[in-house]
């Protein structure tokens, strides 16, 4: 009943965290899946009890419950328009690469881009987009394609010029990934290695200029989770405050 109530304190503190980032760009709703625990066989299935007979099914006496992993769930979330040039949203599989301050390379769904002093494509911390895009200083007009092609239309010109293209990635197993915060992942072993591509070829989502990725979270959904494990929480702590009024009524036991 103990381990019952650990478990269910962590699966409401990720309930809490998905409903926190409800309205999260690009946010992936995380689970828990639990395991029980060892058990102590005090008879084992398939002893022998005469020369052509078996006990069928044993005594088995379990010892609670562990959590076993959190696992993000990469649906897709639904796409909202914002008509900012700079917003884009993956619209299938795939991950925005951004450079980190310390060199490496990481991961996000998040498409709210925007433009530094140098004209450089940024996420809202600062952290450049990885291949680096930088949008002219005279630049009217910004489009980008399904295909992740930037063009810009400069101030005389009336035929929109390339300047460069998106690139997505995605994994083998995205829910290896691990979360940085900031909405942003970090490749890991199990991950595997990034495969980049085009945004629309391989399997890779499409760009969506103009739209941001909501949060996947269903808030119903949710509510109801976080009402079952307050229930299953009440009924592990009912079970130790039945055992406690058990081992009381012993303890009163007079010869």
């Amino acid at each position: 009943a103990a381990s019952g109530m650990v478990a269910q304190q962590l699966n409401t503190d990720v309930i809490s965290n998905n409903l926190a980032n409800v309205n999260t760009t690009g946010f992936k709703k995380a689970r828990v899946d639990f395991q029980d625990l060892l058990y102590q066989s005090l008879k084992l299935p398939g002893t022998p009890v005469a020369d052509v007979t078996t006990i069928p099914t044993g005594v088995e006496v379990g010892h609670g419950v562990k959590y076993a992993a959190t696992q993000k769930m990469f649906s897709q979330g639904s796409p909202q328009q914002t008509e900012n040039p700079f917003d884009m949203c993956l619209e299938g599989d795939g991950f925005f690469q951004v450079l980190m301050p310390d060199g490496n390379v990481a991961y996000t769904r998040d498409g709210t881009f925007k433009i530094d002093g140098e004209g450089k494509m940024v996420t809202s911390d600062g952290y450049i987009m990885e291949p680096e895009l930088v949008i002219p200083e005279d630049a009217t007009d910004v489009a980008v394609s399904d295909e992740g092609v930037v063009s810009v239309l400069l101030a005389g010109e009336v035929i929109p010029q390339e300047i460069g293209r998106i690139e997505v990635v995605k994994f083998v197993n995205a829910a290896g990934l691990r979360s940085l915060g900031e909405n942003l992942y970090k490749e890991t072993a199990a991950s595997g290695v990034p495969f980049a591509g085009t945004p629309g070829s391989d399997g890779l989502g499409r760009v969506k200029q103009g739209f941001i990725e909501r949060s996947n979270v269903e808030v119903v959904e949710e509510m109801v989770n976080m009402i079952v494990a307050q229930r299953a929480y009440e009924i592990n702590s009912k079970t130790i405050q039945t055992s406690d009024n058990m081992l009381a009524t012993a303890s009163t036991l007079k010869r």
